[in-house]
Order: C-alpha cells, then structure tokens, then sequence
C-alpha cells in the first residue's frame, strides 16, 4: 500500500532545513539585507500586551473630520467606485496643483506633472525605482524615516548617509552633504520636517543644499509628508520653490498627517513633465491608480479642511511643549522639535541602549517607543516617542518612563557602589 505525505517539507533535504534553504535561495538577497521595520515590531508586541500607552506609531489620533468622511461617503453612493485615470482624477490633481501655488508658490501642470498615489509611501518608492540605477548613490541625512534605505537598495541604489547630532538640533551640515558627494552619486534625499527628529530646514541651510544640488546635477527627492506641521514661528519651504530646484526635484507629499487621512491612502508626487512620463511607468505597472473614493474625500480635505488642519496643528503644539518639557524634567535630554509629532530624548544617560531600554519600558512600565538606531546609526542612545496622542496620556506617560528612569539609576547606583563599570552616560 503507498501513502502520501501531506507534509510540505517531505523529501526536501534535512526536512524543515530544506525549506529554510529554499526561502533563502528564493528571496533576493537585497529583501534578505534589508531588516524588518524597526516601528512595526515594538508596534506588534505591544498589540499583546494590556494596559499600554503607545509613542510608537506615527499617527494621528484624531478621527478622519466628519465632513471629509461624508464626502467619502456620497462618492462610494455615487457609484465612483471604478478606477480613476493613472495619474489621479483630473479633480484632484488640480486642486494640488492650486494648494501648492497658494501655499508655496510653485505650481505643477494638472495634467503632466502631478501623480496621485497610494500615500506619500508609494511616491517614495515609485521615485526611486524610476531613477535609481544600480551602483546609483543616494546622499541621505540620517536620523531619517525607516522606509527610506530600504527604498535606496530596492530600487539598487546605494544610500551614502549623512549624520545629523543632537548638540547641532539635528541640522544638516551642508558641507558634510558635500563631502558625501563622489563620482557615483545621482541624488539627495530629503525629508522633512523631520521624521524622528522633529527637525526644519532653516532658510540658510535650504538655500546651501539647493545651490549644492544645482552644482553637481543631482535629482532631489523631497518628502514633505509632514510640511503642514511646522511650530515656533519656524516655516517650511517647498524645495522646489527654490531658484533652480523645480527642474530637479522630485516633490512628494500626503494627506495621512495633516489630515488625519491615514487609513484612505492618498499621496501626491509633483516633477517636471519628462520626469513624470517615467515615474508613472512604475505606479501603473504596480498600481494602476489610487482609490477613487478617498480620492473624492482628499478634494474635500483641500477645498474645507483647512480650519481642521490648524485645529490639529495647534492640539499638537500644546502636546510638544508638554512632552519636551516632560522628557527633560526626568533628566532625560530632548530637542525642541520643531515640526512633525515626534520627540527624540536622548537615553544615554541611564547606561542602556535604545533597543534595550525601549524594550525594558515595554515590558515593565508599559509605555512603546522605538528605539532611535531603527532610525540610522546616529539615532543610537535615542528614542522616537511620538506625541500625536492625547494630553493624558502624554502626562502618564512621562510619569511611567519617570519612574522606570528613576529605577535605572538606582540600580546603577547600586552597581557603583558594588564595583561595576557604570559605562553611558550624557
């Protein structure tokens, strides 16, 4: 009598090792390299646990507003539930095209130079993938969006990464970015305000990068997911907006943030006409076209959400004060951010590592951050806290990673008096 085996590591050499070779062999080494989202992991273990207050994520906790949601709404029950053109419904592109004259005064063609796309995530990727060729290097400040490196390698690019330090508020030297700058280099990468660090590209600074750019003929890519979002009498500037940047630049942006849009995924990308005849290769090949509905909803949010966006605005300004001042308070040193929602304290000083410390906050005091290496190297001895989220729960909190502070330099103390090489330190 024959039997089968319903197992699917039957036959394979060495059983389950077989199947692990074959995942190995399968994948390409540029997925195998790449790690696993630093924000998402601490965000999945948190899921599990009870009672905890999450810095992690970075997301509005304010609801879609109403009358955006409604405009969704009466699109879904006009039947627009077919695909939209490519590039985006005409609507839509249009109203970008005017937002950004009226805020920035830089103006994209409706109809040539505007993509409307899966969140400004999908427009990070689409750009690069359409640019990038292989052994291309990419000069990228760090502190920088985790999504960022990633995309460089996936699309064969090499990242060359600029480090941004705490003691300079996380400005960015233009002179380092220069020097970063070799034969092979086709590009700068920009993003900001800044994600974790809650920096804003001075006037000065922007000025010296664009002439930068403009010298060697590099391609710019510039997420400004978070440029409603600024604080402090600072301001931001589109980058292309500047002489000699609108050629160059590759202007990417969204409405998850300042609208609080996160879960209708709609992105923009602006560039000149040549640029955008590639770029839409990528996006119609892997996407076809945005949601058609949440392309609806992301009109509305232009033509009446403004009131809205500074409500928020403003809601997350009283929360910052209220988290730096917290931080600092604990003894734990933090920059003023002055755009986005996230703070950066430094950790050093309790003698542990982000990833250790994030994890030890996790499990004893139930409060998630991210460790600031998921960041770039410089973001080690950091965590990320994000502080969309309620003046309550900012306030427990700060109380929570008080006391778990409070803790660690007791048991140092302890090791001091034992002997122990203490190590860390501000």
């Amino acid at each position: 009598m024959t039997t089968t085996s319903t197992d699917p590591t039957a036959g394979a050499p060495g059983g389950p090792t077989g199947v692990a070779d074959f995942a190995t062999r399968a994948l390409s080494r540029r997925v195998r390299e790449v790690p696993p989202s630093g924000i998402r992991r601490f965000f999945d273990i948190a899921a599990t646990m009870h009672d905890v207050i999450s810095l992690g994520i970075g997301e509005p906790d304010f609801d879609t507003p109403p009358d955006i949601v409604e405009a969704g709404i009466a699109s879904l029950r006009a039947g627009r539930t077919h695909y939209s053109s490519n590039y985006g419904t005409r609507e839509l592109r249009q109203h970008l095209s005017d937002h950004l004259q009226r805020l920035y005064g830089v103006r994209y063609d409706a109809d040539t130079e505007i993509i409307v796309t899966i969140g400004a995530s999908e427009a990070v990727d689409i750009a690069l993938r359409a640019t990038i060729d292989a052994g291309d290097e990419v000069v990228l400040h760090e502190p920088s969006y985790v999504a960022y490196v990633p995309g460089i390698l996936f699309a064969g690019g090499v990242p060359r990464l600029v480090p941004t330090r705490l003691e300079d508020d996380f400005e960015l030297d233009p002179a380092a970015v220069e020097a970063a700058i070799g034969p092979k280099t086709k590009a700068l990468f920009l993003g900001y305000p800044c994600n974790p660090t809650g920096a804003v590209l001075s006037d000065e600074i922007q000025d010296r990068l664009a002439e930068i750019a403009v010298r060697h003929d590099l391609v710019v890519y510039s997420d400004e997911i978070y440029d409603r979002l600024v604080y402090g009498g600072h301001r931001h500037r589109a980058m292309s907006a500047l002489p000699g940047m609108r050629e160059r630049t590759i202007l990417m942006g969204g409405f998850s943030k300042a609208y609080a849009m996160t879960g209708w995924r709609v992105g923009w990308l602006c560039a000149p006409a040549h640029l955008v005849d590639g770029i839409v290769k990528v996006h119609q090949y892997a996407i076809m076209s945005a949601p058609t509905t949440a392309q609806d909803a992301a009109v509305h949010a232009l033509k009446h959400g403004e009131a809205d966006v500074l409500r928020m605005r403003a809601e997350y300004d009283t929360r910052r004060r209220l988290m730096v001042d917290g931080f600092n308070a604990i003894g734990l040193t933090t920059f003023e951010p002055r755009g986005a929602f996230y703070a950066f304290p430094r950790i050093s000083s309790t003698g542990l590592d982000s990833e250790t410390f994030a994890m030890r906050l996790l499990e004893e005091e139930r409060v998630a951050v991210v460790p600031g290496d998921a960041f770039g190297p410089s973001g080690a001895g950091h965590v990320r806290a994000c502080y969309a989220t309620s003046e309550e729960r900012i306030r427990e909190a700060i109380r929570r990673i008080g006391r778990f502070v409070t803790g660690l330099r007791e048991e140092r103390g302890m090791e001091a008096q034992e002997g122990f090489d203490l190590g860390g330190g501000d």
